[in-house]
């Protein structure tokens, strides 16, 4: 199979997808787009928005439209690690007693962590290993998860009741920070409709878990020129104050700014981006596309920029802006 086919193969499948998932969610479609991104680029999603607006619907419609094993863990303030990734148990076998490990729901391919910031940070951190190798250990043994394996957490906003906030170094693990908005008046006509009447919307199976190795294969084979990725990693050395890369926003409102795997995060998406638009070979518009959701999250606000009212989001497009006036020669040639 040559390139272009297996190209085209790539966006038929994501269309597939993305329209099995729209049989049951109304709108959102940048935010399906972000998560659909984040699973073929073997990443992870952490979803932010107020209760109601459909971030566990979402992931669940996902759920239905894979044949892969779903997992859900309700994030509690009581909850704790060894609720999330399993612990040993004694039972009787054979008139003697013995430890056996019992799995927590962590084992499953696709895990949905709803509303992730209201448990407190210890039982948060039992994510971290899961996330980053694809494994737990309990009891001094490391145990491999199943693949594909893919986390989408929701989290209520930090202003809310009940909620705690997630370590810096979980937030890095997650690929991309989609915020989920509120639907327009008809979007939420359209809500109504589908969630009132006699027949709920279902999604069916469209995709297993071999396809999707495949693609996430796939999307790790597209080439990226050098000095694409050099822009990709000048824009997370950009969000360091102090670098000789930064913008007037990061030195002035920034503390810490994105980790490598920020830039681990705008290459992948932008490969996606590529084969999505039927080409096989990263552009600067497609890390400028990937550059929100894959940085919001990583950039740590100085007290000035939280006195200012910044968002994160405004730092990134002056990060943005500020590459392109560098860069504008080179992109034209």
């Amino acid at each position: 199979m040559d390139v272009v086919e297996r190209a085209e193969r790539f966006q038929s499948d994501f269309a597939t997808l993305k329209r099995e998932i729209g049989k049951v969610i109304v709108g959102m479609e940048e935010v399906v787009e972000g998560v659909l991104t984040c699973l073929l680029a073997d990443g992870h999603a952490l979803l932010e928005g107020v209760p109601g607006l459909g971030k566990t619907l979402l992931v669940r419609t996902l759920a239905q439209c894979l044949e892969l094993k779903f997992s859900r863990i309700q994030f509690t303030p009581d909850l704790m690690p060894a609720d999330i990734v399993g612990t040993n148990i004694i039972v009787e076998a054979g008139g003697a007693r013995e430890f056996r490990f019992q799995p927590g729901p962590v084992f499953g391919n696709i895990i949905l962590a709803d509303e992730v910031n209201r448990a407190t940070p210890k039982t948060q951190s039992a994510l971290l290993e899961a996330m980053q190798e694809h494994s737990v250990t309990v009891a001094g043994t490391a145990r491999k998860l199943p693949e594909p394996f893919f986390v989408l957490a929701t989290q209520n906003p930090i202003e809310m009741e009940g909620t705690y906030p997630l370590p810096e170094a979980q937030l890095d693990r997650f690929f991309f920070k989609l915020l989920v908005r509120y639907p327009s008046l008809a979007q939420l006509e359209t809500i109504m409709d589908r969630t009132t009447g006699a027949a709920l919307p279902q999604a069916t199976p469209v995709m297993d878990g071999p396809r999707v190795m495949e693609l996430r294969a796939l999307v790790r084979e597209v080439p990226i020129a050098p000095h694409v990725r050099e822009y990709a990693l000048s824009m997370v050395l950009a969000s360091h104050p102090g670098s000789p890369h930064a913008s007037d926003q990061t030195n002035r409102f920034v503390r810490y700014g994105a980790s490598p795997r920020g830039g681990q995060a705008l290459i992948l998406a932008g490969k996606v981006a590529a084969l999505l638009d039927g080409r096989w070979n990263v552009s600067f518009e497609d890390i400028q596309k990937a550059a929100p959701a894959a940085l919001r999250h990583r950039l740590l606000l100085n007290f000035e920029g939280q006195a200012e009212g910044i968002t994160a989001d405004q730092v990134v497009q002056d990060i943005v802006a500020s590459l392109a006036a560098r860069t504008k020669p080179a992109i034209e040639v």
